[in-house]
Formats: C-alpha cells, sequence, structure tokens
C-alpha cells in the first residue's frame, strides 16, 4: 500500500518566494507545465483513489493531471502562516532571522498561525483516513508542508532537515498495511524528469 504525495505546480507566487499558507495563488506557466508533464506518470501509478487538498492550487493541479472529479479534504491544506502569509523567504530571514528558522524546524508559530504540531496531527489523520478507507494506493495532490508533515509523522523525519519539495513532484510512502504506522521511502521529489523510477518499480 502506497501513499504517493504530489506537490502541486509552482504557483506565482512560488516563484517569488511567498509564504501561501491558506491564502492561494495561480499556478505560474511553468507551474502548469509541470502538472501536465506529470499527468502520464500520475496514469502509470495506478492509484485506487485520488484527493487533494481545497486549496486552489492543488486543485488546480489534480484538474491538468486529470482528476477533476477528485474528492478535496482540508485536512490536506498547507500549513496556515498567519501574519506572515504574503512575506518573501528573504524578508522574514532579514526581519525574524531566528523565529524563521525555527519554524521552519516545527519550533515557533507566527502570529495568528498554526503551530506544526497540530499541522501534523491533522494532515496525519486526513491521511491514515483515506488509506484504511482504500486499502490501496491513494494519491494526494498537497502542499510541500504536508508532504513534510507526512516525512515526519511516518518517517520520524523532523521537519527542520528535509530536503526541500520540488513543484510538481512526488514523495511516495510504501506501507505494510492499512494501519499506516511507520513507512518505507520508496521515492522522494519524483517527476517526469526522472522515467526510469517507472520501469523499476
Amino acid at each position: 500500500m502506497r501513499l504517493i504525495l504530489l506537490r502541486h505546480g509552482e504557483t506565482l507566487w512560488n516563484a517569488e518566494q511567498r509564504l501561501q499558507g491558506h491564502d492561494n495563488s495561480d499556478l505560474s506557466e511553468h507551474g502548469v507545465r509541470q502538472a501536465l508533464n506529470f499527468a502520464p506518470y500520475a496514469r502509470a501509478l495506478m492509484p485506487v483513489a485520488v484527493v487533494s487538498s481545497d486549496l486552489g492550487r492543488a486543485r488546480q493541479t489534480a484538474a491538468l493531471i486529470g482528476c477533476a472529479t477528485a474528492p478535496s479534504d482540508r485536512r490536506l491544506r498547507e500549513i496556515d502562516t498567519g501574519v506572515w502569509t504574503g512575506r518573501t523567504r528573504s524578508e522574514l530571514l532579514a526581519e525574524h532571522p531566528g523565529e524563521y528558522l525555527a519554524w521552519r524546524a516545527g519550533a515557533y508559530t507566527p502570529i495568528k498561525g498554526e503551530a506544526w504540531s497540530t499541522f501534523r496531527a491533522r494532515v496525519a489523520a486526513g491521511l491514515r483516513d483515506w488509506l484504511a478507507w482504500t486499502a490501496g494506493d491513494v494519491l494526494a495532490v498537497v502542499h510541500e508542508g504536508v508532504v513534510r508533515a507526512a516525512c515526519h509523522e511516518f518517517l520520524d523525519l523532523p521537519p527542520g532537515n528535509a530536503v526541500p519539495v520540488t513543484p510538481g513532484t512526488a514523495t511516495i510512502l510504501s506501507f505494510a498495511s492499512t494501519e499506516a504506522t511507520a513507512a518505507k521511502l520508496e521515492g522522494y521529489n519524483i517527476g517526469p524528469f526522472l522515467p526510469d523510477y517507472l520501469a523499476t518499480s
């Protein structure tokens, strides 16, 4: 049983390195191409079910890979970045370097934002429910933070040590049972630029 976590395509705010949180920015032209290029790989992975975050950028990506009618789950939306929403990474590093680095490590919550522990718990609950319901492979169109939270929950990988998740790529976790406790990492940042993966999986 596999959990295939597809990060949505690049957005206009991603290109500007702005925190999006629960706000939304449309996919950039590059992001649209990323999603379209991933479509044949999504089909080749043959998931039993497809679900997406309820945020627009994830829904747009789901439609572009051919899954416009897939259900959405608000538990799979990005972490709420509070008053930092819309701010750029460079601005935050210049003004709040310690707080920003602590936030990336899951140890700081911006004002009006969501604590990492709360975020991780809701993401894990949502993903476990989908895996238990399908008892098979699930493709979830989500966000970088969701991928990091899943790796923290199922691989015990600290959030601050995660390799950046490339837009339009998939992270694949495999589970031995529907209990979905510990997982094995089957692939990270898998995309159309790595076609050999599908031939060997």
